[in-house]
């Protein structure tokens, strides 16, 4: 539902008119990473449609880390037939403790994205540590977003109600 263009090594994301709480099974399904649209769909629109994702080289892995922490943030998830919906329509989502069994990369971006436009604060415990997660944060405050710890173990986000456009 974004508006996308391309010119040399710039990629240009015009969210303004998006509408759309799902990503089309066919783009969910070819690469793993892709579960990282949860928490920012759900975060923007209070819902989320997404098929589970495919397209691991190593095979089927878990995302039981990414579903907890949305139902730690008080969203109805439910998982039938290959598809996964969330909600928090209802309340919206709110700030929370999370605490990691171990440090996933994805598993801390979405909850970094959720977080960010949920109310109140948000603490995540045993996060990753990847240079990219320090990127996303970089990003999001340039966006508006409130995030600090990021490339620690702790990160702490306060969720702020709108972001705005930014260059990264």
């Amino acid at each position: 539902g974004c508006k996308v263009t391309r010119e040399d090594h710039t990629v240009t994301v015009d969210s303004t008119n998006v509408s759309r709480d799902d990503v089309p099974d066919n783009l969910m399904r070819e690469m793993r990473s892709s579960i990282v649209f949860l928490g920012g769909i759900l975060g923007r629109m209070g819902r989320a449609k997404l098929s589970t994702p495919g397209g691991c080289e190593i095979g089927l892995r878990p995302i039981d880390l990414h579903l907890s922490s949305m139902e730690q943030f008080g969203a109805t998830v439910t998982t039938e037939d290959g598809y996964i919906s969330c909600s928090a329509e209802e309340k919206g989502l709110n700030g929370t403790r999370i605490t990691l069994s171990f440090p996933s990369v994805g598993a801390t971006e979405n909850i970094i994205l959720a977080a960010t436009l949920a109310k109140g604060t948000t603490i995540i415990s045993n996060a990753a540590r990847e240079p990219e997660i320090s990127d996303l944060a970089d990003f999001l405050n340039r966006c508006g977003g409130k995030i600090r710890g990021a490339g620690d173990s702790t990160v702490i986000i306060e969720g702020v109600t709108k972001l705005n456009s930014t260059e990264h």
